[in-house]
């Protein structure tokens, strides 16, 4: 399981180190693919097949299944952790997620997203009386806490 909030900064190649806590459960290889809200998931293998079968799944004859199919699997690559930890993000996800020098990194259960860090702490700021409308909207949902 992922959690946890992680900073860290890209070089000058466009490499990004991995928080080793975030290490252990990758692997040494994982996917890292456009996500949702203009940030980057990173996968371990096993969960990607997973994806991969619910993914298979679909049906195909909807064409919002194969646009959803395209955007995750034209953009998945797998990456390799360097001794240090580091992986190179492709200049296009780099471009995607906006990612030019600092980088958040989130846990978020069964994969990570990396982020802007700008992106992140200002467009995602939420005001406890949003966050209130939102667990409203969880409890709905069945989920409560």
């Amino acid at each position: 399981m992922f959690m946890g909030q992680y900073d860290h900064s890209l070089d000058e190649k466009g490499r990004l180190t991995i928080p080793s806590k975030f290490r252990e459960s990758l692997g040494p290889q994982f996917v890292v693919s456009k996500g949702l809200d203009g940030c980057l998931y990173a996968y371990p293998l096993s969960e990607w097949e997973k994806i991969g079968e619910k993914l298979n799944s679909l049906p195909n004859n909807l064409k919002e299944v194969r646009k959803f199919k395209r955007f995750f699997m034209a953009s998945a690559t797998t990456v390799d952790c360097d001794k240090q930890g580091r992986v190179l993000l492709s200049a296009s996800l780099r471009e995607y997620a906006g990612l030019e020098k600092d980088a958040t990194l989130v846990g978020m259960n069964d994969r990570i997203e990396i982020w802007d860090t700008k992106k992140f702490t200002d467009d995602l700021a939420v005001d406890d009386d949003e966050m209130d409308a939102i667990a409203e909207k969880m409890q709905d949902l069945g989920f409560g806490i």
